[in-house]
């Protein structure tokens, strides 16, 4: 087990300012320079870290401030996406009570080679290392979220099938890591919603396999893939699973258990599983004991899609129970996901995500001192 264990953490995202959304706006018009986007970027990074750092929190990111979205590191400088919709896919409920359904349009699809223009995170990583003495986590998406980007009409010329274009996204994405690593980064998460996403069996079908992509292959060949990236010397690795977090809206129900066996198994390179728990969506916490135990867990039991403040007592009683089945000793708490992991951000209050974020750090305090 490496490292220190970080008891109170962020999974990444932050609430981007309607300022820094405006922004974006009018870089992308042409109304202001790329000098002054970045200075607005600088500024929207600045007080994200400051949040974080107000709030008590362990680890901290950089809010992904300059990302269009969680997924930005394999789409805004590299090569060979256009923006056509081929498809739609259906995002359910809102919040933990649920209710209501939005079809969202993929909004890019790749059409040609990949090819990495210049590095996202390094630019994220070099400032944000400037601006706190916390530990600095970088989070990069998993390879197989390129299974939402694969088209069999509009790809094919450039892949004929996924799974060559996930091995370019590993490429990618292993570029990063290298970057991030000689740059002095300690701390990188893999964003895998993708693999979470498969627990349900609808969202296999309609999502996955309805466009020619094997859901077995995934668990199998894609796994491995993402196994690949844990790779780098001095550096812990986190994978991130959730069910989707789109402005509030998710896309899978069920629980680890459908996935916990050949998953947790074959991601051996990983030092930490940061675990979405926050709704009865995500199943019991049985599939903990799936997990090899010179591992670390962080249960992400606070939601950031709903405004409603989970007791402290309640967060506690979960980890307790959690703790029936993963040594508490090798646990820690955070988030379920991020608050924002698109431009839009999920549907609660800037005051909201303070709260969130300081109720994450006073628990684990309550929890392990």
């Amino acid at each position: 087990m490496a490292g220190a264990i970080y008891r109170a953490e962020v999974i990444g995202s932050m609430l981007r300012p309607a300022w820094l959304k405006q922004a974006r706006i009018d870089f992308a018009a042409d109304r202001i320079s790329t000098a002054q986007f970045k200075r607005i970027e600088d500024r929207a990074v600045n007080e994200a870290i400051a949040l974080q750092e107000r709030c008590g929190l362990d680890v901290a990111s950089d809010g992904e401030m300059r990302r269009s979205g969680f997924v930005a590191p394999l789409s805004d400088y590299v090569e060979g996406f256009e923006a056509v919709a081929f498809d739609t896919r259906r995002w359910r409920g809102g919040g933990i009570a649920g209710g209501g359904e939005v079809n969202l349009a993929v909004p890019l699809t790749v059409t040609g080679k990949l090819r990495r223009r210049r590095s996202l995170a390094a630019e994220e990583f070099i400032y944000a290392r400037a601006r706190t003495q916390l530990p600095l986590k970088m989070a990069l998406p998993s390879p197989l979220m390129m299974a939402l980007r694969w088209s069999p009409e509009h790809s094919a010329a450039a892949y004929p099938e996924p799974f060559a274009l996930f091995a370019d996204a590993v490429d990618v994405l292993r570029a990063e890591v290298a970057e991030l690593a000689s740059l002095g980064c300690e701390y990188i998460q893999i964003d895998a919603p993708e693999l979470a996403a498969l627990v349900d069996p609808s969202t296999r079908e309609q999502v996955f396999e309805a466009h020619g992509i094997s859901t077995a292959r995934m668990l199998g060949e894609g796994v491995e893939m993402v196994n690949t990236l844990a790779d780098a010397a001095g550096v812990t690795f986190g994978l991130h699973l959730c069910r989707g977090n789109n402005a509030g809206h998710w896309l899978s129900a069920g629980g680890y258990e459908a996935i916990s066996k050949e998953v947790f198994a074959r991601l051996a390179r990983y030092d930490i599983f940061l675990l979405e728990y926050d709704t009865p969506r995500a199943g019991s916490f049985e599939p903990l004991a799936d997990l090899p135990r010179d591992k670390r867990v962080v249960l992400g039991l606070v939601s950031t899609k709903s405004d409603e403040l989970e007791p402290s007592g309640a967060l506690i009683a979960r980890i307790d129970e959690a703790a029936r089945f993963f040594p508490r000793e090798q646990m820690a708490l955070s988030t379920q996901c991020g608050f924002a992991s698109v431009m839009a951000g999920n549907p609660i209050a800037a005051a909201t995500q303070e709260k969130k974020l300081r109720l994450v750090a006073e628990t684990a305090r309550r929890t392990w001192g």
